[in-house]
């Protein structure tokens, strides 16, 4: 099966409920029947991150592989980085079903899913059987557990476990549906978590890039103090964003479940924060944009925000397998229509 043939079967899961559908979506992920992009990237989408190098921008967001049971076949799919996760130390349950609802009037989702996975242990042991070198950046997005948890505590043994097969990886600090988490982002906790961070990373043979991810219902005067906690703290960039718990106007009988919102009415909140990080920031920080991404045109528009990396999910959920490829050609012909020939002379342009 080909990237377009697996998209183009992608109505017939809509007859499943959203997490159902989802649930077949990665077992046939994890079966190789989505097939591989064939495509070859344009030399413009190279691009350098914290030490990186990324055969394109486009990147898949943690949520979508938990438990990171299909990394492979999603690189495979025409991706420069997939980040998998979020996982947890131990492994829970989430929120009761049902907690996954599309918003197909509004190209949107919304989720609270409550970091459901099956904890650190099988994660690592996928992990480990991955065949290396891999097609493209891995990155490893960790969480908390709902109960029990000592965030200084467990965020450090977190990137422990994982630094020696992430190329990167992410602390989530920013989904609404594990309560008090969003607290950590208050400078003096985030501060205080970090420190337990680069005490454990002073230990290890293996220090792979660390990243923060924030929530896009900040208040301004809130990005100032994290982008400084980061800065000091030897942080390499920022996601923004998460999903987000405001609701504007919305078509679908679901607009009032509770959770966090993400797909189409995201991108417009969350370019506006990355821009204000990106000022913010000056250039110390690589930010990555996340948000409402589905066609060239958004994922340009988050490049010329300030992100030197996008990621997507629910543009990925709707349109199936074609979306990398189709987003990565597509964010080339407008670089060179404008003249740029790599992806970092266009970041910040419109910030």
């Amino acid at each position: 099966m080909t990237p377009a043939l697996a998209s183009a079967l992608m109505p017939l899961m809509r007859g499943l409920d959203a997490e159902t559908a989802h649930g077949v979506a990665l077992k046939a992920l994890a079966a190789g029947l989505a097939g591989r992009d064939t495509g070859t990237d344009d030399p413009v989408l190279a691009t350098e991150a914290f030490g990186l190098r990324f055969r394109n921008p486009i990147g898949l967001a943690a949520g979508f592989d938990k438990d990171a049971v299909a990394v492979l076949p999603l690189m495979r799919l025409g991706f420069g980085f997939v980040e998998a996760g979020t996982v947890t130390p131990r492994p829970q349950p989430g929120n009761p079903r049902p907690r996954l609802f599309r918003l197909a009037e509004d190209s949107a989702v919304i989720n609270r899913m409550g970091f459901n996975n099956g904890g650190l242990d099988g994660y690592l042991a996928r992990l480990r059987d991955l065949p290396r070198p891999l097609p493209a950046i891995f990155g490893a997005n960790v969480g908390i557990n709902k109960e029990g948890a000592d965030p200084e505590r467990d965020y450090p043994a977190l990137y422990a476990a994982v630094a020696p097969f992430a190329d990167y990886v992410t602390m989530n600090v920013s989904s609404p549906n594990t309560p008090g988490l969003r607290d950590l982002q208050g400078e003096e906790r985030l501060a205080s978590i970090l420190d337990a961070i680069a005490a454990r990373r002073a230990s290890l043979d293996r220090t792979p890039p660390l990243l923060v991810k924030i929530a896009p219902d900040l208040a301004d005067d809130a990005l100032g103090p994290i982008v400084n906690a980061c800065l000091t703290r030897g942080v390499a960039g920022l996601i923004v964003s998460n999903t987000t718990i405001a609701r504007p106007p919305l078509a679908s009988a679901h607009a009032k479940e509770a959770g966090g919102l993400s797909g189409a009415p995201l991108f417009a909140p969350s370019t506006e924060v990355l821009r204000k990080v990106f000022r913010i920031a000056r250039g110390r920080l690589t930010l990555i944009g996340v948000g409402g991404i589905a066609t060239p045109e958004q994922a340009y528009a988050k490049i010329r925000a300030g992100a030197s990396l996008i990621q997507m999910y629910t543009g990925f959920a709707y349109a199936g397998p074609v979306l990398p490829r189709r987003l990565a050609d597509g964010l080339a012909a407008l670089l060179r229509r404008d003249g740029f020939t790599s992806v970092a002379d266009a970041v910040g342009k419109d910030a």
